[in-house]
């Protein structure tokens, strides 16, 4: 455990002044702001988060995030796996979180003080939307505290220190939460908070610390 706590030690101020900028988002972003992060993490699975982030930034500028069509959205997706699902999943989830063409995110959310059921409410209405990317989402708003994002980084450091005996192929509901409970006894056992961990495990297979 003696290189995680030297990686924590090296990045804890990064890892602290990233977690006030999520918080602030909430604080301060407009709707769409919100929405370019939830798009962001919807296109996520099994592609690179900064050619996700590199994509949904083109979709901004133009606009397209917004009044994009699928075949539109798609264009901009260049290598993004699964790009013709996540097209239609942007649009469609910018429909759910709409009300009379307005966004609602805010008081979506604001209806929750649960984390863990606002984070099932999206898993179930909005598509392309799993338990990874739903906590990837609320972390990156300011509400990580209590939640993990079991994604491939995190997962093979996990088996790696004897969290869990083996990576498994998908992840239900209940195998999300029987993981992210180990994982948060492990933070604790550790003594590095539970929405630091995520981004140590990340630095030290990627070097960096990123979204």
């Amino acid at each position: 455990m003696k290189d995680l706590i030297m990686i924590y030690e090296e990045i804890k101020a990064l890892i602290e002044k990233r977690l006030a900028e999520f918080r602030a988002l909430w604080h301060n972003a407009s709707e769409k702001e919100l929405f370019k992060e939830l798009a962001f993490c919807l296109l996520t699975p099994q592609s690179k988060a900064k050619v996700c982030w590199s994509a949904i930034e083109k979709l901004w500028n133009s606009d397209l995030l917004f009044k994009g069509d699928e075949q539109e959205i798609r264009k901009i997706l260049i290598g993004i796996r699964f790009k013709n699902n996540k097209s239609r999943y942007i649009i469609e989830a910018r429909n759910t979180l709409s009300r009379n063409g307005e966004l609602i995110i805010r008081e979506i959310i604001k209806q929750y003080q649960d984390i863990f059921k606002l984070r099932d409410w999206l898993v179930k209405n909005i598509k392309g939307m799993g338990y990874k990317e739903a906590s990837h989402f609320l972390r990156n708003i300011g509400f990580g505290k209590d939640i993990a994002i079991l994604d491939r980084h995190v997962l093979k450091n996990l088996k790696f220190y004897g969290v869990i005996q083996d990576i498994p192929t998908s992840l239900s509901r209940k195998k999300y939460i029987g993981i992210e409970n180990r994982m948060r006894e492990f933070s604790k056992q550790i003594k590095i908070p539970m929405e630091h961990l995520d981004f140590v495990f990340w630095f030290k297979e990627t070097g960096e610390v990123f979204k």
